[in-house]
């Protein structure tokens, strides 16, 4: 999209009604696809702040009443359907902790994510998140240092996540196994019943 045409987008009185009804649908049915639908069109359109925030508050509270029931009966979720979006909403959050140097908020996300995610690359990629937040490196640090950013992510539902560094993700893990079990262990009681 070029400037002409998001200005004639953000101007659409047609578009706008359709967003708003889509927005307001998405929030009385908690239908976090949808909700995200909205807050991406917001933020490419760079509309209205106070309803951007207003979208994601939405995203966030669907996001964590499912993920605790997730948790409380002891399933995992994969990268399929509402459950891409939910770790999605959950890893967005922990890396907006991360940006304020919250690196105790941002590791406790991150933690309950790696123990209830099905899927290995996410996986491995949380717990560099993990040994990084540990070792409390400031996320411009972690992403200029370690992330690898000529990566093009081939497969979609890993766009929303870090997941390439500049280095072997299993042998980094391995070289700190301590520094992840130690972690591990100082934060299983957020899983625990």
């Amino acid at each position: 999209m070029d400037k002409t045409d998001l200005h004639e987008t953000r101007t659409n009185p047609d578009f706008l009604k359709y967003l708003e009804k889509t927005r307001t649908d998405a929030v009385n049915a908690k239908d976090i696809a949808a909700l995200y639908e909205v807050l991406d069109s917001l933020l490419v359109l760079d509309l209205e702040e106070e309803k951007i925030n207003s979208v994601y508050e939405n995203i966030l509270k669907i996001t964590f009443e499912n993920v605790e029931k997730i948790i409380n009966e002891n399933k995992r979720l994969d990268l399929e359907n509402e459950n891409l979006f939910y770790v999605r909403a959950f890893y967005e959050y922990a890396v907006e902790k991360w940006s304020y140097s919250d690196f105790k908020g941002a590791k406790e996300l991150i933690f309950v994510l790696s123990k209830i995610i099905e899927d290995e690359v996410l996986n491995d990629s949380f717990k560099v998140h993990l040994i990084a937040l540990a070792k409390q490196t400031s996320l411009d640090d972690f992403y200029e240092n370690e992330v690898d950013l000529n990566f093009e992510n081939l497969d979609e539902k890993y766009g929303y996540f870090i997941t390439n560094f500049n280095y072997d993700k299993k042998d980094f893990i391995k070289q700190n196994e301590q520094v992840l079990n130690t972690e591990c262990e100082n934060l299983k009681y957020l899983l625990e019943a």
